[in-house]
């Protein structure tokens, strides 16, 4: 059985890959076991490059065209923060794997630093990594295919982008918002939802600048409020959870100053396998316990800078 679908009646809350930076290198042909590795960069880039993505705390992505296309020699390389506020997306190319090395990755976190061309339109990465897990590539790539004909440029193949069970399985950058289980109309929506600035539900596991329980607390929140895909932020609830049975708690709070608590819970479901080909294992989801409004802020709150 594909572990898409031994995992059909696993929630999707909570679920996102929890990532605030990307580095997402354009590798035509075929990808490795590992998403950077000897077999795919060579030694050289390597250990460096791992090196490097981990201090910084970015996410190395291998990227590629939908569809064959043969390689020029010059790579797309997009350079993304996604933080809850002021994410961004640069776009550059080389001609060198070295050149990567020339990137202050650091950078993910602050204000777009204007190294490469500003990504306006939200980007696409649909996961198709099948060696990896082949749920990837048998339901990835058919979506990127037909994604690629109407939105040409905007939407990439990558690599294991975590959570291969909820395949299909797509990211937006720069938002990081990410999703499970689509098929192509609901590919679609996604992308037309973040064009006009909104944030589609279908599918929806979570924002990855998130922990778990933050993303499921937003995702929870929009289920039962319309807003905007920049109107909500997130925070963990500083109130210590009293009931053993519950996972933690988040607090979203609305631009307009609108506030909800959010609780969550862990639910054990059926040992299922979680990649292709693995064995059965203890298996558990997020879901919302309980979403709570609570008094609102006023915009001078808002707006008043911290205090230590």
């Amino acid at each position: 059985m594909l572990c898409s679908a031994a995992a059909g009646d696993l929630a999707l809350y909570g679920t996102a890959a929890h990532v605030t930076g990307w580095l997402c290198v354009e590798h035509p042909g075929a990808w490795g076991t590992d998403v950077i590795g000897d077999e795919v960069l060579g030694p050289e880039i390597t250990a460096e490059l791992a090196a490097r993505t981990t201090a910084a705390r970015v996410r190395p992505t291998l990227i590629r065209r939908p569809g064959r296309n043969e390689f020029t020699g010059t790579r797309t390389v997009l350079l993304a923060s996604s933080r809850p506020e002021g994410s961004w997306c640069e776009r550059f190319e080389i001609t060198d794997l070295r050149q990567l090395f020339d990137i202050d990755l650091g950078l993910v976190d602050g204000p777009a630093p204007g190294i490469g061309a500003r990504v306006d339109d939200p980007v696409m990465l649909v996961c198709a990594h099948g060696k990896r897990d082949q749920c990837c590539a048998l339901l990835g790539r058919p979506i990127a295919a037909a994604m690629a004909a109407d939105h040409p440029g905007r939407i990439w193949e990558a690599s294991h982008t975590g959570g291969h069970r909820f395949a299909p399985a797509v990211v937006l950058l720069p938002s990081g918002l990410t999703y499970g289980r689509v098929d192509a109309p609901a590919a679609r929506a996604v992308l037309d939802a973040a064009d006009a600035g909104e944030v589609s539900l279908t599918g929806l596991r979570g924002r990855g600048c998130y922990p778990p329980i933050s993303q499921l607390a937003e995702v929870a929140v929009r289920e039962q409020v319309p807003a905007g895909a920049t109107d909500l932020t997130v925070a963990p609830d500083p109130a210590p959870a009293h009931d053993p049975t519950l996972a933690g708690a988040a607090i979203v709070t609305h631009r307009d100053g609108r506030r909800w608590r959010v609780t969550a819970r862990t639910v054990a479901a059926a040992p299922r396998q979680a990649s292709c080909g693995a064995g059965p294992k203890p298996a558990t989801y997020l879901e919302p316990a309980a979403v709570e409004q609570l008094p609102a802020q006023s915009l001078a709150q808002l707006e008043r800078p911290a205090t230590r």
